[in-house]
């Protein structure tokens, strides 16, 4: 690649972030994971992002730092069980919602701010114990950013612009989904179950007893879905000779 080439294209890129108000920090971020991405494919940033002020403009200014105000931006709330919640973290990342936190109870905190057409890839690893600094050392220089965490997991995201480039934009966002549950069968299945226990605990035992039955639950299904998780990992290893867990 042509050095100066390059350099002349993130200068001007730079540029026009700043002149449409991103944060300094957001903005090095955001040059930083672009560069990395050219390494990688070895192409030219023009071939790769097309113009620098379009690819600027298509980028919109990224979204505002969590617990920033920004009155204009949507927001939404949601909720997916442990066998749902990466494919609709993809489904719906692709529609522009990034994930600002986890509430409380585990839900997915979102917002898409208004001329932001950039979309967002998610995944989620075990953090639990002596994992922890291990995994987020793995995932921060690839530009994974922790987003959420729920029992034994953690949640990560990272704009997909950064490594698919123009593919990672959005031309026209959807609607915000009517809904904010889904389940999968087997989830569905299991709260049929659990509702039935619930309302025996809850007839029996009380609004305490209810309460802590339900994050009694929460914290079994995933410390088991993390097991199995792990277990898989280990095999795959065994298998392969590689650290898959």
């Amino acid at each position: 690649m042509n050095t100066d080439a390059t350099e002349a294209y993130f200068t001007e890129l730079a540029g026009a972030l700043r002149a449409s108000g991103v944060p300094a920090d957001q903005l090095a971020r955001t040059v930083d994971e672009l560069r990395a991405h050219l390494a990688e494919s070895g192409t030219a940033p023009e071939e790769e992002f097309g113009p620098a002020a379009l690819f600027a403009a298509s980028l919109g200014g990224l979204a505002p730092e969590p617990g920033e105000p920004d009155r204009r931006a949507e927001h939404w709330t949601w909720t997916a069980d442990l066998f749902n919640d990466r494919r609709m973290l993809a489904v719906h990342g692709d529609q522009g919602w990034e994930v600002e936190h986890l509430d409380s109870i585990g839900r997915f905190v979102c917002r898409r701010a208004p001329g932001v057409a950039l979309a967002w890839e998610y995944r989620r690893e075990v953090i639990a114990g002596r994992r922890r600094a291990r995994v987020l050392a793995e995932l921060d220089p690839e530009g994974w950013e922790l987003c959420g965490e729920w029992v034994v997991y953690g949640y990560f995201k990272r704009p997909k612009a950064a490594t698919a480039g123009p593919a990672g934009s959005l031309d026209a966002p959807p609607a915000a989904p009517d809904r904010s549950w889904f389940l999968s069968r087997r989830a569905k299945a299991l709260l049929a179950l659990w509702a039935l226990a619930s309302g025996a605990a809850y007839l029996s035992l009380g609004l305490p007893g209810f309460a802590m039955l339900i994050a009694l639950g929460s914290a079994l299904s995933a410390v088991y879905t993390a097991k199995l998780e792990t277990r898989k990992g280990r095999a795959v290893k065994a298998r392969t000779g590689t650290d898959q867990d």
